[in-house]
């Protein structure tokens, strides 16, 4: 039978006990997410993101994961994944 609350891991990434995932949610690779989390629909996580424990995530947050975006790094393959970790119990929206 179908399972409720389901979903496919495509990326690999770590997701902790007791989350919430709200629908049209991207976790990808590299991404950690602690226990008690709560991620809303619409929202983007990109690799290199850290959510510590008990961590709240409005509706349509976009991460990023270069402090200087430009296509000329990226053409160049100069770009570095900067990381970002989200501190236990924050609210982001």
């Amino acid at each position: 039978g179908v399972r409720l609350n389901a979903f496919i891991n495509l990326y690999g990434c770590s997701i902790g006990d007791d989350c919430m995932i709200g629908t049209f949610v991207e976790i990808q690779r590299d991404v950690d997410i602690g226990p008690r989390c709560r991620i809303q629909s619409h929202s983007f996580l990109c690799s290199g993101i850290t959510l510590e424990a008990d961590v709240f995530v409005g509706h349509g947050v976009m991460f990023i994961n270069d402090r200087h975006p430009t296509v000329a790094a990226t053409l160049a393959g100069s770009w570095q994944l900067e990381r970002c970790l989200v501190k236990r119990g924050a609210s982001i929206g």
